[in-house]
C-alpha cells in the first residue's frame, strides 16, 4: 500500500425529485422529525460500523481509522456559481460542527486536498470514467449506478490526504444537498456505508439534505485528538467512553439540545 495507490470510494443513493435549502418544507419537515436523542451504545454502533470497512474499495485494509491530520481544504471545480455558493454553505455548516476539524474552501485547486467535480448528470459516467479508468467505471455504474461518489486516498499511517468527491448539479437541490453532505463528509473518514443504523446519512436509505445530529456524533468523535489514524477497533473502543462523553457535551452545546 502507498499514498498513491489506494481509493476508497462512497456512493450517494438518493431521491431525485424533492426540493431543496433549509427553508423549503420537504428538508424543515424531516428536520422536525429528526430523532436527536440516542444512547451511548446506538451512537458508538454507528461509528464503528461507518469508521471501519468500505461500501466499495479497490486496495489497502479497511480495518483501521482513517481520517485527515491536516486541515481540509476544498476546491470547487465547475461552472454554476450558485451550487458553488451552496457548497461553500455546506462546508461551512460541517466546520461548525466538528470540533476539532480544520476545513474550509481553497481558492484554487493547487491549494485544496479535496476536489469537488461538479457535472451535469449525462456527464457523470464520463467524469468516473476519467477519473477512476473506463473498467471500473463500468463496474461502478453497473454494480451501485451512483448519482454522486466521493474518494480518498491515504498513507501508510492511514492519514487522509487527498479526497475526491463528484456531485451533479441538475438532479434539483434536494439531491444537491443530500449528496454534497453525505459525499463531503464521507470524504473526511466514514466510508462505509450501512444498512442497519436507520438514523445515519451513510445508509442508502436515508435522505437527509441538511447535517444531522447523529452523523454530527460520528464525525465529532472521528476527529477526537484521542482518536487517531491507524487505530484498531479495539483500541478505539478503549478511549471511546471519554471521548463520547465530551462529544455528547460539544453536540448539545452547537445543537441547543436539553440535557
Amino acid at each position: 500500500m502507498t499514498a498513491i495507490a489506494l481509493a476508497t470510494i462512497a456512493f450517494g443513493s438518493v431521491v431525485a425529485s424533492l426540493p431543496a435549502s433549509a427553508e423549503i418544507p420537504a428538508i424543515a419537515s424531516r428536520q422536525r422529525a429528526e430523532k436527536k436523542a440516542f444512547t451511548d451504545t446506538e451512537i458508538i454502533d454507528g461509528f464503528l460500523k461507518t469508521a471501519f470497512g468500505a461500501e466499495y474499495h479497490l486496495a489497502g485494509r479497511v480495518d483501521r481509522i482513517r481520517k485527515y491530520k491536516a486541515p481540509v481544504r476544498v476546491f470547487a471545480d465547475g461552472k454554476s456559481q450558485n451550487r458553488k455558493a451552496q457548497l461553500a454553505k455546506v462546508v461551512a455548516d460541517i466546520g461548525a460542527k466538528v470540533a476539532h476539524l480544520d476545513i474550509a474552501m481553497a481558492e484554487t485547486a493547487e491549494a485544496a486536498n479535496v476536489l469537488v467535480q461538479m457535472v451535469r448528470d449525462r456527464d457523470l459516467y464520463r467524469t468516473i470514467s476519467k477519473s477512476y479508468g473506463s473498467e471500473r467505471a463500468r463496474e461502478i455504474k453497473t454494480s451501485l449506478d451512483p448519482q454522486c461518489l466521493s474518494g480518498f486516498r491515504k498513507n501508510e499511517r492511514y492519514e487522509i490526504e487527498h479526497s475526491d468527491v463528484i456531485l451533479t448539479t441538475d438532479n434539483g437541490d434536494f439531491v444537491f444537498f443530500d449528496c454534497a453532505y453525505e459525499e463531503l463528509l464521507q470524504s473526511l473518514g466514514p466510508i462505509n456505508d450501512t444498512s442497519s443504523v436507520p438514523w445515519t446519512m451513510f445508509n442508502d436509505e436515508v435522505s437527509m439534505g441538511f447535517f444531522d445530529v447523529y452523523d454530527q456524533y460520528i464525525l465529532n468523535i472521528l476527529y477526537d485528538p484521542r482518536i487517531t489514524a491507524g487505530m484498531n477497533v479495539e483500541e478505539v473502543k478503549a478511549v471511546l467512553p471519554e471521548v463520547l462523553a465530551d462529544v455528547r457535551a460539544w453536540v448539545r452545546k452547537v445543537n441547543n439540545l436539553p440535557e
